[in-house]
């Protein structure tokens, strides 16, 4: 060997460093890269090619659409189900199977690979242990054509078995409701080898479309030129986004500019292109900037499906209204808009909800408001255990986005205990604080990090939150405004003609007596409540709950409280002649077995057995009613109570 090769190894002590590679190497290598010239290619992992039906989906992905095939409409969605999820599940599979759905307007029937009816429970059942579950909408442009849709969808799912490459458990039903017949089908997250099935993202975005479209195009034949010509014709005058908007926008995204005629071989194409150009400058999304050569609006894609969406809503209140037999005007019809800077609350009667997506579940509601007008509201995706009711009575008002007071205590605490809040450095700021109040501040932590994971919690119970808390708060709001747009408080599940001569308190005991009472326009609910009043209130004076002095009625000061104390009575009372019990008048402190709730005029009641022969009535919230028949303790501040779950298990709400 030569001198040069002889070298001295010079051993140093080996560190530990946890199985993770040091920032200081991998600097040095960075640079040593830099030096040798060695470009670094970027190929991060999106998942893509992930999943079964990887290979179909980017074939079908990637193939144009054959001309003259038959367009289908394919909606697709993965849905954890696993824990609460099967509660929103089983909502899912009894909409879908709501009445009125059918040709006939009865309730649907949910089938499946080889029967047509299939119990939904068994199916959920079968779903109970499942990590996700898939949906689908699939809507074929000529559906209307088939005289049943169960052979088409089973084709298509049977295709769906071959290209993933196992046998697939589904329920479906169909759906003749709307202008275009559909099918909802819900699909099991497993496998014939019960695994966890996974779908390339192709596949669900491209491949179920492709597909249903051969099998359409194959029962019904290729579009005739006179279908084609009638279907480009009915685009000229949508408002909404269409095949040839997208052209449009296309080329002006291309060239910066649209021309009116381009002298093509077909003159109907131009014909339609001029009239378009027309439409969308009438609704202000485009300008003829020279004799033939159009403008369109920079954002005219994004406000012409913001029409359609409008369109659609319009539609839906007016048919909603009509089956109600509520007469309003057109200017009386308002979309409720929790986002607009004029958002206020807004107090009125639910005359109906459904579903605003069906795919994701968002609901909701037609509300005829004290202000005179029917507000069609987008409520997202309500509480489970308090669902909104027709013909109760309820205040929407927007969501906030910002913080809330419990994160600005909480980011005051971590920013004088390090960055990290515990209970034990909330007491040392406010040795006033109670137990309960501090794990309000843990639940709010929790939340955050199960949804976001913008917070770390240590294993001794410390939450390391750093100094853009607030920030982080205010993002996991905003997500939950998206969610659920808006905050609904049921003032009453009664409908109001019941509250007029109700032995109990009610909501139109509170617009009586309170200083503030809801504006009333004299029109729509809003007259209906006033005429509610004025029965009510002659109702007190005959039951000597009020009097009459100098022409006006005087209320007693505690007349509400009295209200719902007689109800409590009466129905004590009835509840005790049933189970065999004494009904006895709750103290501050609450202690004993949940039995079940009760619904009365003043409200939703929570029975709880005392002692082996008393039982007492407090207000119900929803955290007791995964307990039933569980120890509950509970203590009363101010009209709420904080439960303790169990004996000796901590709070939980």
């Amino acid at each position: 060997m030569s001198d040069e090769d002889n070298f001295t190894p010079r051993l140093g002590k080996i560190k530990d460093r946890g199985g993770k590679v040091g920032k200081s190497f991998l600097k040095t290598m960075a640079i040593a890269i830099a030096r040798a010239g060695i470009r670094r290619v970027r190929n991060p992992f999106t998942g893509v090619r992930t999943g079964r039906g990887a290979g179909a989906g980017r074939v079908l992905s990637a193939r144009e659409t054959a001309y003259r095939s038959r367009r289908v409409m394919v909606k697709a969605r993965f849905v954890k189900i696993k824990g609460r999820g099967v509660g929103a599940a089983q909502a899912h599979l009894r909409y879908i199977q709501r009445d009125g759905v059918t040709r006939e307007g009865h309730p649907g029937d949910l089938y499946g690979a080889e029967v047509d009816r299939i119990d939904g429970k068994d199916f959920l059942k079968r779903c109970e242990e499942d990590r996700h579950q898939f949906r689908f909408i699939i809507s074929a442009e000529d559906g209307d054509r088939y005289d049943d849709l169960k052979p088409f969808v089973r084709r298509v799912m049977q295709q769906m078995e071959q290209d993933l490459g196992t046998k697939l458990d589904w329920v479906a039903v169909d759906h003749h409701n709307t202008g275009h017949p559909h099918t909802h089908i819900v699909l099991r997250g497993r496998t014939d080898r019960n695994k966890d099935l996974v779908i390339a993202r192709d596949y669900l975005s491209a491949g179920i479309r492709e597909r249903a479209a051969e099998i359409v195009t194959f029962d019904l034949g290729l579009q005739t030129d006179l279908e084609m010509e009638l279907r480009r014709t009915r685009e000229v005058e949508l408002e909404r986004f269409t095949p040839l908007d997208h052209k449009l926008c296309a080329e002006q995204k291309q060239h910066g500019q649209v021309i009116g005629v381009t002298k093509s071989r077909n003159p109907q194409d131009d014909a339609r292109r001029a009239a378009r150009l027309q439409k969308l400058g009438r609704l202000g999304l485009a300008n003829e900037v020279k004799p033939g050569l159009w403008k369109l609006d920079d954002n005219a894609e994004e406000k012409l499906r913001a029409i359609g969406m409008r369109g659609d809503i319009i539609k839906t209140l007016h048919q909603e209204l009509k089956a109600k037999q509520v007469h309003r005007a057109p200017d009386e019809c308002v979309i409720y808009d929790p986002t607009g800077p004029q958002a206020r609350t807004v107090t009125g009667r639910v005359l109906s909800k459904g579903l605003s997506d069906e795919i994701s579940d968002r609901q909701y509601i037609i509300l005829d408001g004290t202000d005179g007008f029917s507000h069609y509201i987008d409520i997202g995706q309500p509480k489970a255990d308090d669902p909104v009711t027709e013909g109760s009575i309820i205040a929407v008002s927007p969501k906030k986005k910002g913080a809330r007071d419990v994160d600005n205590r909480i980011a005051e605490v971590a920013q004088a205990n390090g960055g990290a809040y515990d209970e034990a450095a909330h007491r040392r700021i406010d040795p006033t604080i109670t137990a309960e109040f501090a794990q309000s501040h843990v639940r709010r932590l929790e939340a955050i990090r199960k949804l976001t994971g913008n917070v770390d919690r240590d294993k001794d119970g410390r939450w390391t939150v750093g100094a853009d808390y607030l920030d982080k708060a205010a993002d996991f709001e905003r997500w939950l405004a998206r969610t659920s747009p808006v905050e609904i408080k049921t003032l009453s599940s009664v409908a109001i003609e019941r509250q007029v001569y109700a032995d109990g308190q009610t909501w139109l005991d509170q617009e009586l007596t309170t200083a503030h009472p809801t504006p009333l326009r004299d029109a729509g609910f809003g007259r209906e409540t006033r005429e509610a009043l004025v029965q009510r209130r002659k109702w007190l004076v005959e039951q000597n709950l009020a009097r009459q002095e100098q022409g006006r009625v005087v209320y007693p000061k505690n007349l509400v409280k009295d209200l719902k104390a007689r109800e409590l009575t009466r129905i004590g009372a009835e509840l005790a002649k049933e189970h065999g019990l004494t009904y006895a008048a709750h103290g501050r402190e609450i202690s004993g077995i949940y039995r079940k709730s009760v619904r009365l005029v003043s409200g939703r009641f929570a029975m709880i057995e005392t002692s082996r022969s008393t039982f007492t009535l407090v207000p119900w919230r929803s955290v007791l009613e995964k307990n039933l028949g569980a120890h509950v303790a509970g203590i009363l501040r101010g009209g709420n109570i904080s439960w303790t779950i169990g004996r000796g298990k901590g709070l939980t709400r």
